[in-house]
């Protein structure tokens, strides 16, 4: 299920007087249950069906060539601050504002780098490491994933 999508969903059920909403699509099951002024979301991957090994056969050969290239580029050289969670990624407070750091900025451990917008709630991301940002790896306002490479810390 897509990430707005269901941030969508999250938002509706706290802003309305429905309790509790279960949703299944064919990616899975989605059931989001207000309790007490908080939501909570529980998501259930559906399995997926496995090919004929025929079908497979002819397909197997040009996705084994595919993930050479991304591996290597998604292999940078340096500690990779990692996303903490799920969340909206913002390099700056506002969306006016100076980003906290740029390519070449001389960053302490504990220094905050970035935002990582979760349910409405800003959590500022924190440098885990002393050194010097050498690569940026997360879009502006871009969803990210829990581990989601985001900086390369030198």
């Amino acid at each position: 299920m897509d990430l707005r999508k269901l941030k969508t969903l999250i938002d509706l059920v706290s802003e309305s007087n429905v309790s509790e909403l279960e949703i299944t699509e064919a990616e899975g099951k989605v059931r989001i249950v207000k309790s007490g002024g908080a939501v909570v979301q529980q998501y259930v991957a559906a399995p997926v069906p496995q090919a004929a090994p025929a079908a497979a056969a002819p397909v197997a050969a040009p996705v084994a060539e595919l993930p050479a290239p991304p591996a290597a580029a998604a292999a940078p050289t340096g500690h990779v601050v990692k996303s903490p969670m799920v969340g909206t990624f913002y390099r700056s407070s506002s969306p006016g504002a100076k980003p906290f750091v740029e390519v070449g900025s001389q960053v302490k451990e504990g220094e905050t780098i970035c935002i990582i917008e979760a349910m409405k709630i800003l959590n500022e991301i924190e440098a885990d490491k002393t050194g010097t940002v050498t690569k940026i790896l997360g879009e502006n306002g871009q969803a990210v994933e829990y581990g989601q490479p985001l900086f390369v810390i030198e």
